[in-house]
């Protein structure tokens, strides 16, 4: 985190508290209750600023919590089915796109997957290509590098 100036990490003995700043929000991690808010109250006298209470979406990603669970995640959920409807091909198939546990990834392509009738020719051909899949990399880099091994477009 040194080289990326729009994070910021304290720590202090075994807690520690980390700011995520982007234009004039802050999202904050923190493992003590009492640094967060002696933090706060720092950033308050120095500058204007607004409790939102906890975050829900950051970047159009939303911020999942089970606290009974202690999980914490990530999902691009929204995102992806708006892109699919942007694309027109929110109907198409769905498939299990699971990380293979040996790590021995193969995607295995053949003709039959090919449009084959006219009508699957032309709906194919009015996918614009290149920003489907520029839009499927920017949930792969932020949630879902799982999907950068299958992507299937045609029904």
């Amino acid at each position: 985190m040194e080289e990326d100036y729009c994070m910021y990490l304290k720590c202090s003995k075994n807690n520690f508290i980390i700011l995520s700043l982007y234009v004039d929000d802050i999202l904050t991690a923190r493992n003590n209750k009492e640094m967060i808010d002696t933090t706060k109250r720092w950033l308050s006298i120095n500058f204007e600023m607004k409790e939102m209470g906890e975050a829900n979406y950051a970047l159009g990603v939303k911020i999942v919590r089970d606290q009974a669970k202690r999980l914490f995640g990530l999902s691009q959920e929204t995102y992806i089915k708006k892109m699919l409807e942007h694309y027109h091909i929110q109907d198409n198939k769905l498939m299990n796109t699971s990380v293979d546990k040996s790590l021995s990834l193969s995607l295995n392509l053949s003709r039959d997957m090919c449009p084959k009738t006219l009508e699957e020719k032309e709906k194919i051909s009015r996918i614009p290509y290149a920003n489907v899949v520029s839009s499927l990399m920017y949930a792969m880099m932020c949630t879902r590098p799982d999907i950068c091994y299958v992507i299937g477009l045609v029904n």
